[in-house]
């Protein structure tokens, strides 16, 4: 058995002592902070999410909040897509790239006001770079990491849940649109989002002194559900084509290697930073490719580091980036960054595990 030291830099959650209570048996380290790994079993949890409704602790999803005079133009320089219509409760995917155009994060932005901004981050220090330029570009902003903590609640029955919790409004609320929301004293943002396929809400804690309140209400609510805790699925995420940032893509990849280039607006006014290298690739072409491949030969639960490719020969062919196994499918899944040259769906190409090598098959994303 292996132990994570707690310490000063590693923060618990606001509602660390519910999930703590509810049976937690697994964490990772995730933007400094806690985040639940499992509670029953990954499988078991799993099956939870795709056939009926769990609840995440995933304020590691920190925030980064830009607000002031200028806070539109810093946001507007973080990211290659246009947010010049993103209007006040809606919220926007925006990959944030560097000069060279490689990725630095994938967050959800949100527009609380017309000069206030959170960016609902990815495993990085976004905060850090919005500082940086906000410095280089002499920007009249606020910075800062204020006291948000997400909890999600996912899954088909996520919708009545929410609706016995919050009110039948929320089922007009649209994908990544938002509200801001009072619940018995608890201050809430309520945004139709979450790290699954499967549906469901994020609620926004804006006062993390009340977190095991609203995680007990959470749960109550949920109980003629029979609502379980859970955390977001390896599993589920693959099977549905959803990318981790720091494992399917990091600072050395560029938006249309990894399927992001429709949120690339290479033709906008507004001066990005990235905007010359991006349209720089984009007219040259990209090398490789993230794609999915199909092991047919093993069932492989999980995998602790990235894996080599090689084609047929010998050569070298990429490396697989995430893997599980799909209890729907049967079958071992995963995502991988390949050469241009063998993108083709039904490639053959050989995995070095360290079971030893198995063949891997190209396939499409999403798997289901």
């Amino acid at each position: 058995m292996f132990e994570i030291g707690i310490v000063q830099r590693t923060s618990k959650t606001p509602f660390h002592e519910s999930i703590v209570k509810a049976g937690v048996k697994g964490f990772t380290v995730y933007n400094h902070t806690l985040l639940p790994t499992y509670f029953e079993s990954p499988e078991a949890d799993y099956w939870y999410l795709i056939n009926n409704v769990s609840m995440w602790d995933v304020s590691c999803e920190r925030q980064v909040e830009i607000m002031g005079p200028d806070a539109f133009k810093l946001v507007t320089l973080m990211t290659p897509r246009n947010i010049s219509k993103c209007k006040v409760g809606q919220g926007k995917y925006v990959p944030i790239v560097d000069e060279n155009g490689g990725m630095i994060n994938d967050p959800i932005l949100l527009r609380l006001g017309n000069d206030h901004f959170w960016l609902s981050i990815a495993d990085t220090d976004v905060l850090l770079w919005a500082k940086g330029l906000a410095l280089g570009y002499g920007l009249d902003v606020t910075i800062c990491n204020p006291d948000v903590s997400p909890m999600a609640i996912q899954g088909p029955n996520a919708d009545k849940v929410c609706a016995k919790l919050l009110g039948e409004w929320i089922y007009n609320l649209k994908f990544f649109w938002f509200r801001e929301y009072d619940l018995d004293g608890i201050p809430l943002i309520v945004q139709r989002s979450g790290w699954s396929k499967q549906g469901g809400l994020e609620l926004y804690l804006r006062d993390g002194s009340q977190g095991d309140r609203l995680w007990q209400m959470v749960e109550e609510a949920g109980k003629e559900f029979d609502i379980k805790p859970g955390s977001p699925s390896t599993i589920e995420r693959i099977e549905n084509g959803l990318l981790s940032y720091g494992s399917d893509m990091t600072i050395e990849n560029n938006p249309f290697e990894v399927g992001l280039g429709e949120y690339c607006d290479l033709e906008q006014e507004a001066d990005f930073i990235g905007k010359v290298a991006l349209q720089r690739i984009k007219a040259e072409g990209i090398t490789q490719k993230m794609v999915g491949v199909v092991l047919p030969d093993v069932e492989i639960k999980g995998i602790s580091s990235w894996c080599k490719l090689t084609d047929q020969t010998g050569e070298d062919a990429g490396k697989i980036t995430s893997l599980t196994y799909s209890p729907r499918l049967k079958k071992t899944i995963a995502f991988a960054i390949v050469p241009m040259a063998y993108t083709t769906i039904d490639t053959q190409l050989v995995a070095q595990m360290p079971e030893g090598d198995v063949v891997a098959i190209v396939q499409e994303v999403p798997f289901v």
